[in-house]
């Protein structure tokens, strides 16, 4: 069956316009103009912004979900962006099915950073790195840098937080000669009002969540309400943690972070004891981030995983080392130690 094709029109020329990452903003090919995001709601008439709606709601109808036959790795994708390759594990992927509306985002950071500028980045980290083997930076390579948008569950909560703590308070003193110890036994009542904005979890339960912790945060700020032009040019992994999973992880990371704000108003030495807390409201909204991703697979077989934070840079990377350059490094250690006895032991002839 045929697929149509959706594109957003510039306001200028009435030609597709496409997401340009290092510029953030929707650039047209054919008469080289710019436009963000609030400059193409603002050209919207009424009648126009209606039409973009209906191409919001083809373009998500014709995303398609990617699975990996060999890794199991899950990627959305519209018809134009499809890759022939896993970015995960480099095997080749099949289409699925399509993506049901309950996968539609609510919110999402539009890519800060471009292939040219991921890949640059990436060559400056390898590179400073000694031991890696020179095909972990060979261009056809670095040339499978992929940008992906990975899931993740964004929390606010109304709470309240009390604790009970035993503590010591201890006093000393010197008259005369003598030193003097005073020891007071105390117990502390903390409570308060703490509201919680922008929690973030990963929403995937495969190993990439300890990837994701790696590029962590993003800037709240950073958020915007989900558009689906964002997505052109780029793959997004399908979540596979729904948000009722979630409620326990994000509840005990409020009630740690409750915990060491109460604690933090209490002097001297106290007791550890769990704070009391009660969650008043919640929400909870579906995201996409940026992630530039590029693995290596070696010669065993083991899979190196780089990822780079697709909106403030931060990189999180597992290098592989090369056996050979640190044979090669150990055998130049060796030899100018072996040079340096010998030189030494002439001299003492």
């Amino acid at each position: 069956m045929e697929q149509t094709t959706v594109t957003y029109q510039c306001p200028n020329c009435g030609a597709g316009l496409v997401f340009d990452a290092e510029k953030g903003k929707f650039a047209c090919e054919f008469c080289l103009s710019d436009f963000s995001k609030d400059e193409l709601d603002a050209s919207d008439s009424a009648e126009r912004a209606r039409e973009r709606e209906q191409m919001d709601e083809e373009f998500r109808e014709q995303m398609h979900a990617y699975s990996c036959p060999s890794c199991g790795a899950q990627v959305m994708a519209d018809g134009e962006t499809v890759a022939d390759f896993c970015y995960y594990c480099h095997n080749p992927v099949v289409l699925s099915d399509q993506l049901s509306g309950v996968f539609r985002p609510d919110r999402i950071i539009p890519f800060k950073f471009g292939k040219k500028q991921a890949i640059e980045k990436f060559l400056k980290y390898a590179k400073s790195h000694r031991f890696v083997p020179r095909d972990y930076f060979c261009a056809e390579q670095v040339d499978k840098i992929t940008g992906v948008y990975y899931p993740f569950w964004v929390t606010d909560a109304d709470s309240s937080a009390a604790i009970t703590a035993e503590g010591t308070r201890i006093r000393t003193w010197l008259v005369g000669n003598v030193k003097y110890t005073e020891t007071t036994r105390l117990e502390f009542e903390r409570e308060g009002e703490i509201h919680f904005e922008d929690i973030v979890t990963s929403a995937l339960s495969t190993e990439d969540k300890q990837m994701l912790e790696g590029v962590l945060p993003y800037p709240s700020e950073s958020l915007e309400a989900f558009s689906a032009p964002y997505l052109t040019g780029f793959v997004a992994k399908k979540r596979d943690v729904e948000r009722d999973s979630l409620s326990e992880e994000v509840r005990l990371r409020m009630q740690d972070y409750a915990d060491r704000l109460l604690r933090g108003t209490i002097d001297g030495q106290v007791a550890k004891t769990a704070p009391r807390m009660q969650i008043h409201k919640s929400h909870w909204e579906y995201a996409l981030m940026p992630v530039w991703v590029l693995t290596y697979r070696d010669k065993a077989g083991k899979i190196y995983k780089y990822a780079m934070n697709g909106f403030t840079g931060k990189v999180y990377g597992e290098l592989p080392i090369s056996k050979f350059k640190l044979a090669a490094a150990f055998c130049a250690i060796m030899a100018a130690v072996a040079a340096v006895v010998f030189a030494v032991g002439w001299v003492l002839l």
